[in-house]
């Protein structure tokens, strides 16, 4: 039976379509994102999922990119050449991140002053920070990365120029992109506030976070804070129990890499079990994975990656998919005993 639930004034399918795989390294080129994209819909996916920071750097350091906004306007162009109904879809971006290529080994400091360059970046586009310090987060082997930029001034602008990517006035639901070690979490949490009071958003979220920041925000938005994205699968089983804090609270837990990981290296062994009760019904485990989710929370969301029309019709029929008590009460056995 189709799971739906209630998001950012949508009554849509809880299993969404993420879009990051057809945005960055690794993406098919950009009429199979299109049919990728429409065939999703088509199926019945009603929530797209995106960011300001999908998209190829083409120079050193956050670059000048030529492709900045890759994702976002695919998404927009994919909802423009749909023939469905456009208005059923739910469309949430993020801000607070930037893509990297070739990391220098220093960035010289920046200037307080009000005439240092743009928005506190170099002659490359490459944001920069007191001491030269950066997080940076990039997977093994890789030439590009991510480099959370959560300045308060850095998420509105982004978070305007998202807004004219995907060609729309005000943006249904945005959140946060990830904290940042040098922004005060009550700084990011206050750009969302700045921008719903400003009416650039409708509804905002946070992710990659734990249960303080989840209960900083929600101090500062109330409930206008309304879901908390967060990585969680079988070999990421939220050992920090957001989900449970975000069912205390009436939060939609949205989970990103929700079959492991698109870049990233996973235990393929948390998946045994999965594919096990994927023999029993004859399909795929990673639609197995994704009924699974689905059953843990009733305000659950997952957002599966695609790079091509197959793989998200696979993943959008987890939504038919009945597991019996039996598979479930294995199934999270195994994921619980990982997860201590």
């Amino acid at each position: 039976m189709m799971m739906n639930g209630e998001l950012a004034g949508f009554t849509i399918p809880r299993l969404g379509m993420g879009t990051m795989a057809l945005a960055i390294e690794g993406r098919p080129d950009r009429d199979t994102a299109i049919r990728t994209i429409h065939a999703g819909l088509d199926a019945g996916v009603r929530y797209l999922d995106t960011a300001w920071s999908y998209y190829l750097p083409s120079e050193p350091g956050t670059g000048t990119a030529k492709d900045l906004g890759y994702g976002e306007k695919l998404v927009r162009d994919a909802l423009a050449s749909w023939d469905g109904p456009r208005d059923e879809v739910l469309v949430a971006t993020k801000t607070g991140y930037r893509r990297t290529m070739e990391v220098p080994a220093f960035v010289a400091p920046v200037s307080d002053s009000p005439e240092s360059d743009t928005q506190g970046r170099d002659s490359e586009g490459c944001s920069r920070r007191p001491g030269g310090e950066r997080q940076h987060l990039q997977a093994a082997g890789s030439q590009y990365g991510w480099m959370a930029d959560s300045r308060p001034e850095t998420m509105i602008r982004d978070a305007k120029e998202s807004a004219l990517h995907l060609g729309v006035d005000t943006l249904d639901l945005l959140y946060s992109h990830g904290p940042d070690p040098e922004v005060a979490y009550e700084d990011q949490v206050g750009a969302l506030k700045q921008l719903l009071d400003e009416g650039v958003i409708r509804y905002a979220g946070i992710s990659r976070v734990d249960n303080a920041q989840i209960d900083i925000a929600r101090e500062i938005l109330g409930d206008k804070l309304i879901a908390v994205q967060n990585q969680f699968s079988p070999s990421h089983p939220d050992p920090e129990h957001t989900m449970e804090h975000c069912a205390e609270l009436g939060l939609a837990f949205v989970c990103w890499s929700p079959l492991g990981g698109f870049l990233d290296a996973f235990d393929q062994r948390a998946y045994d079990p999965f594919r096990e009760v994927a023999g029993n019904h004859g399909c795929s485990y990673q639609r197995v994975v994704l009924a699974w989710e689905l059953s843990r929370y009733e305000r659950l969301f997952t957002i599966p990656s695609a790079r091509n029309p197959q793989e998200i019709n696979d993943s959008f029929a987890a939504t038919e998919l009945t597991l019996t008590q039996d598979e479930l009460a294995m199934l999270n056995a195994s994921v619980d005993a990982r997860r201590g």
